[in-house]
């Protein structure tokens, strides 16, 4: 067969395949992002690619090889298992034929002159606009094309000479310009780690070059970047390994062990760098790097072997063992979504799993339709939440017990990605995120976008302080181990207890951003009122039994990351710092942001209502009685004033917290101002419902704890002898217990504190404890305590600032309003007077108790004579026996 006969048939095949291709595009789904995954209609879409290119011109002009070669190359890649060819040019029309006649998707790279200075000239720019619209143009709609790349690799040197903002805006031109060109596609910027900093939102799903030879640095990795990809899916755009410096036996297993990392942490693809060690770039053949799973010739190499078999494990080897796994659903009254609940439930793609549904007293058909399913229902009387789910676990007979709510699904993958977790690590507990569904409305969609969500709270990449319970798994014998949930938590609150607790024991909860389940959010501004009110309740329950969680306030204080878009904002303000490296030479270049201040969060929490509530006790009085001061401020009076510019703060900072929380997923100006301001609306809400669960359950920041006798709070000191020796920890450990057990929050001092304890009696003023250990031999000790009271610096600025306006009413005459102040400022002085009494009193009572003989050992009754300590006229030192305080 001669060249020109071979090329003609071609051409004639590529017409046909052109005329089957338009007619394709009305039959075939193009690939859309759903969650952490790439779905083609209702099957997920791993991408099992290699890269293709850069090839010398042909003199056509094409960066490709010959179409006779490119064909063959096609049909050799399919043999292996390859179903995604990534290209750095944009392919001509009839490579994307071959591809689809193939079976191929093709990720088209849009080429540009990323490498230089690109900012400089408008007119470059402008060019370069025009030149990637064009490009996607000439692929518009072509059913083989599965996405576009934006870029690939802009210098770290560029990027950091124009500043990250710059590129990030001219990235987002690009991608407008091209969705216009072909709307319906997917895109993404093909990003490398020494510009892991560059925040794109508006691409559907993230693109890194990753190349780590060592498999524990590669998960490791891969971790953080799923963790910066949030709930859009990650792939892996290039790994390799040159087979010239390596060797080829080398360059096959590295390269089959990085495909399986990659998939089992969750990747959403994986691409190959090279198809061939044929390689064109700037105008040379590259002859000293061998990237390719085939030489030059096509002749296979073993790393062919090696990829093609990983590609066929995808996600996970068929072999694996795999524990069973008892699957927990609780439902009240949950009829209007409990259906698709278990209809993902029988999809799910694991060999050994149970279903067990607890009805806990529903009133609607929920027992009917679980009845439907080959599950387990078990009806009980109307219990609570952490009842049912305790129902689950004593009924479950697998050795990992998950639980989902009845308005969520799991992807198909949910359970095997949980298992192969809790293979990785001794892990009581595994987790991951919950997307919520697209479809659901206008509503749901700005609920998912607003604060007070369930989300995960992550202590590293893959460690978790909080799961929450829509997602979340646990060992069994770990939970029965800790007694299982707390029955108190009727509606919510259950799952961040028995995490604390879990983690009280010693026990780890892990992380897998692809252990992801779908979730429905509330479809009302009402619904989603009266979730965040039950949350509320649950906050008050949660902080009587975990006071040292929560500040004076009444805010949870998380150790770990709160990943919720509406808290990006309030991470933005912080001062954010990159990681360039000296002289910019940092391999991994990282974007370093301080958690958001007290400060920042301020007008969104709900103690802000109450400060405005009080606001407009005052402009009532002004405007009743009389005027705190003879001014007014823009024709109000101060106290309006003032509540107009607290008013004010919370409508900006919604404002801006519901712009941050938006994504480049929302196309069109009008939907995006739409959603701007119904999660704005809801930003408002939020803390206002939570206020109002927490007041009916009595979390207030007036609330006082352990309050019962009390002592002249003034710094003291206490010796105690002891005739046994223990470590010095031990007794503050004791001394902690007590603590706690008297009702008070407890709070341990950490490595730059000089003090070991911290008590807090209430919001208005607490305690401290320090412990020095005096070793005097044949295991003797004596153990000095010192306490002393502490008041925080917002209670001190209060009382000053009430006595300065008290002192000007007094001046001007306004003798009601001097009154009504005098009563509020001799009340806060008493409320903390009273406390800081309470406080000292407790630790000195927890003090005596610790002197109290364990054991029934006989104790020492003699009083020891020490020298004083501090010769501070305040400080005072009492010597105790070992009979007890009292003594003294």
């Amino acid at each position: 067969m001669s060249t020109s006969w071979t090329i003609g048939l071609l051409g004639s095949r590529r017409e046909r395949t052109r005329e089957g291709t338009i007619e394709a595009q009305a039959q075939t789904p193009r690939p859309e992002v759903r969650g952490k995954f790439l779905f083609l209609g209702e099957k997920k879409l791993y991408l099992r690619g290699v890269t293709y290119g850069t090839f010398r011109s042909s003199p056509a002009g094409d960066q490709y090889p010959p179409p006779a070669v490119v064909e063959t190359d096609f049909r050799q890649m399919v043999e292996s298992g390859v179903n995604t060819i990534r290209t750095y040019t944009v392919p001509p029309p009839w490579l994307l034929d071959l591809a689809w006649e193939n079976g191929l998707w093709v990720m088209v790279g849009l080429a540009w002159e990323q490498h230089v200075a690109f900012l400089d000239s408008h007119a470059r720019g402008a060019s370069i606009e025009q030149r990637v619209r064009e490009g996607v143009a000439s692929c518009s709609g072509h059913p083989a094309v599965l996405c576009y790349a934006l870029g690939n690799e802009i210098p770290a040197s560029i990027v950091r000479w124009y500043g990250r903002r710059r590129v990030e805006r001219f990235l987002e031109r690009l991608c407008a310009a091209a969705q216009q060109e072909d709307p319906a596609a997917l895109f993404t910027y093909v990003n490398y780690p020494s510009t892991e900093y560059l925040d794109l939102p508006f691409c559907d799903f993230l693109c890194f070059n990753v190349y780590l030879e060592e498999d524990e640095q590669l998960e490791a990795y891969l971790a953080r970047l799923q963790n910066l990809s949030g709930d859009r899916p990650l792939v892996v755009a290039e790994l390799g390994l040159d087979s010239i410096r390596n060797g080829h036996l080398q360059q096959a297993v590295t390269l089959g062990n990085q495909v399986r990392v990659s998939f089992a942490a969750g990747c959403a693809g994986v691409v190959v760098f090279a198809w061939t060690d044929e390689w064109h770039r700037g105008e040379h053949d590259v002859q000293d790097w061998a990237f390719g799973l085939v030489a030059r010739d096509r002749r296979s190499k073993p790393a062919l072997a090696a990829v093609s078999e990983a590609f066929a494990e995808v996600p996970f080897p068929d072999d694996e063992k795999w524990p069973r796994i008892s699957v927990c659903v609780c439902t009240n009254n949950g009829a209007a979504t409990l259906r698709d609940c278990l209809n993902g439930l029988a999809a799910l793609d694991y060999p050994d799993f149970e279903v067990i549904v607890v009805d806990d007293g529903s009133s609607d058909a929920s027992a009917a339709i679980a009845e439907e399913f080959a599950v387990q229902v078990i009806s009980t009387p109307q219990r609570g939440l952490s009842a049912a789910r305790n129902v689950g676990l004593a009924q479950a007979s697998g050795s990992i017990v998950a639980y989902i709510d009845d308005d969520a699904w799991p992807d198909p993958g949910w359970l095997r990605y949980i298992a192969a977790t809790f293979a990785r690590a001794p892990y009581a507990g595994v987790g991951g995120p919950n997307v919520p569904p697209p479809g659901d409305g206008l509503v749901a969609n700005c609920v998912a976008r607003a604060p007070g969500g369930p989300v995960h709270i992550l202590l590293t990449d893959d460690e978790a302080e909080h799961i929450p319970g829509c997602n979340m798994s646990f060992r069994k014998d770990a939970l029965l181990a800790i007694g299982g949930f707390d029955e108190q938590f009727r509606i919510a609150g259950d799952d961040v207890d028995v995490c604390w607790r879990l983690q009280a024991s010693g026990m780890v909860i892990g992380f897998h951003p692809a252990a992801m389940v779908w979730h429905h959010r509330r479809r009302s501004i009402r619904a989603y009122f009266r979730q965040q009110r039950g949350y509320g309740k649950a906050e008050a329950l949660l902080e009587r039994k975990w006071p040292e969680k929560y500040n004076r306030g009444g805010q949870l204080r998380w150790a770990g990351r709160i990943y919720e878009p509406s808290l990006r904002a309030l991470y933005e303000r912080r001062r954010r710092q990159i990681f360039y490296g000296t002289w910019g030479t940092g391999h991994f270049q990282s974007l370093y942001e301080r958690k958001p201040g007290r400060y920042a969060s301020l007008p969104m929490t709900p103690e802000w209502y109450l400060l405005m509530a009080t606001l407009v006790a005052a402009t009532v009085f002004e405007s009743a009685v009389e005027p705190l001061f003879p001014f007014r401020i823009g024709g109000l009076s101060v106290a309006a004033a003032v509540l107009a510019l607290c008013a004010a703060a919370l409508v900006l900072q919604s404002w801006r917290v519901a712009g941050s929380s938006l994504t480049g997923a929302t196309r069109g100006w009008w939907a995006r101002r739409r959603q701007h301001l119904v999660i704005a609306i809801l930003t408002v809400v939020q803390p206002l419902a939570r206020l109002s669960g927490r007041l009916h359950k009595g979390l207030t920041p007036w609330r006082r704890r352990g309050m019962g006798t009390i002592a002249f709070p003034w710094p003291r000191t206490c010796a105690v002898w002891q005739e046994r020796w223990q470590p010095p920890t031990e007794p503050l450990r004791r001394l902690e217990e007590s603590l706690r057990d008297r009702g008070l929050a407890v709070v341990r001092g950490g490595a730059f504190d000089r003090w070991d304890i911290q008590l807090l009696a209430g919001s208005l003023a607490g305690g401290r404890v320090l412990l020095a250990v005096e070793e005097h031999g044949a295991g003797k000790q004596l153990l000095r305590y010192r306490i002393w009271p502490t008041f925080p610096l917002g209670a001190l600025v209060s009382i000053g600032l009430l006595g300065v306006i008290l002192a000007f009413a007094v001046e001007r005459g306004a003798l009601r309003s001097a009154a009504v102040l005098a009563i509020a400022l001799l009340g806060l002085i008493v409320g903390m007077l009273h406390e800081a009494a309470a406080s000292t009193s407790v630790a000195l009572a927890a003090v005596e108790r610790d002197c109290e003989p364990a054991g029934g050992a006989a104790s020492q009754a003699e009083l020891i004579e020490l020298p004083t300590i501090d010769t501070t006229p305040l400080l005072t030192e009492v010597t105790l026996p070992l009979s007890g305080l009292r003594d003294a």
